[in-house]
């Protein structure tokens, strides 16, 4: 495999591990003051840096891993903050790049008291949007035992070309691409648009990682809970799919076997983050050893680290403030 993970950027990379990029949004998300109340209701809001791949980025970290973060902002307060909030959880920012012409998108975000959570994007076109395959920092991305993408990078040009163009970059040195739809759907055009989107680089991916919900969306309507159903997404060129269940732990699916793996049990305060930290938890061990996908006990484990990791950080607030370090992971695995 063609990278040399020693080669450190001004001493921010952890030299001796594999590299976890992350590629995509990175965002402030504004979240209500107070619980249960939908967005018009809200008395006031604070903000929180988000954004699936720049949490999965701290995850990463967190865990004592070496991760990246590739994606733009607003040459702005809040892009700066976010760059530091990176910077400060040991995450390599160095493929970050600024926007003068455009803002860094906000998204306001509730629980409402019907457990539905409810989202306001600002992006008209918001920095991340506009990163250009001319603006991505090739030699990191080389470098990337993994790379980790959503699919928000494919709505909009130019992004979906940089996003397609760093996919390639990986492919080429060697690396394995790792995909979590994160479907947003109010952020497409329409649901159809969402769907053929999605779907667009769904074979290209090493490993795939999606919730009932997207499985349902992406089928059409069918059955998430139907083994033959979540194969409909299987391709022939993908190592492993994942299927969350929230609380409940989730299911894996090689070419040579499935099963399920339950979480730990956790009273929760907010879930935000929780699919973030689950990839980040798993990511991190995959890293450096991608040989346990043919180790069914080793990647039993792994899946149940990694639901560890979501479970540590639905009983905090916030993505990034919730991500767990492995103390903490351990921790509630003692208590099993």
């Amino acid at each position: 495999m063609a990278h040399n993970p020693s080669s450190g950027t001004n001493g921010k990379m952890k030299d001796d591990k594999p590299l976890v990029v992350c590629f995509g949004e990175m965002l402030i998300d504004f979240v209500p003051t107070a619980a249960g109340v939908s967005l018009a209701e809200a008395p006031a809001f604070a903000k929180a840096a988000g954004g699936a791949p720049a949490n999965v980025a701290v995850g990463v970290s967190r865990l004592g891993g070496s991760s990246a973060f590739v994606g733009k902002v607003g040459k702005d307060e809040f892009g700066f903050m976010l760059a530091d909030i990176l910077k400060q959880n040991k995450v390599n920012n160095s493929g970050m790049r600024f926007d003068p012409g455009a803002r860094t998108a906000l998204a306001f975000v509730t629980l409402r008291a019907d457990g539905e959570r409810e989202f306001l994007f600002f992006r008209n076109p918001s920095a991340d949007m506009l990163l250009q395959e001319s603006e991505l920092d090739k030699d990191l991305l080389e470098k990337a035992r993994i790379l980790h993408y959503g699919s928000i990078s494919l709505i909009e040009e130019p992004c979906r070309s940089a996003h397609l163009a760093a996919m390639k970059i990986v492919k080429k040195a060697g690396g394995f691409l790792s995909y979590d739809p994160n479907l947003r759907k109010q952020l497409w055009s329409s649901e159809e648009a969402a769907r053929v989107g999605i779907m667009s680089i769904w074979e290209q991916a090493d490993m795939i990682k999606v919730s009932e919900d997207e499985i349902t969306f992406l089928t059409g309507g069918e059955d998430p809970y139907d083994d033959n159903v979540v194969m409909k997404l299987f391709h022939s060129n993908l190592k492993l799919l994942i299927v969350t269940e929230g609380s409940e732990g989730c299911r894996y699916y090689t070419q040579t076997f499935k099963g399920r793996v339950g979480s730990v049990k956790v009273k929760p305060v907010d879930t935000t983050g929780a699919g973030d930290a689950f990839v980040g938890g798993f990511l991190n061990i995959l890293a450096s050893d991608l040989k346990l996908l043919k180790d069914e006990k080793r990647l039993r484990d792994a899946l149940y680290f990694a639901n560890a990791c979501g479970a540590v950080t639905v009983t905090k607030r916030g993505a990034i403030p919730g991500l767990p370090t492995r103390d903490e992971v351990l921790e509630i695995l003692q208590q099993v």
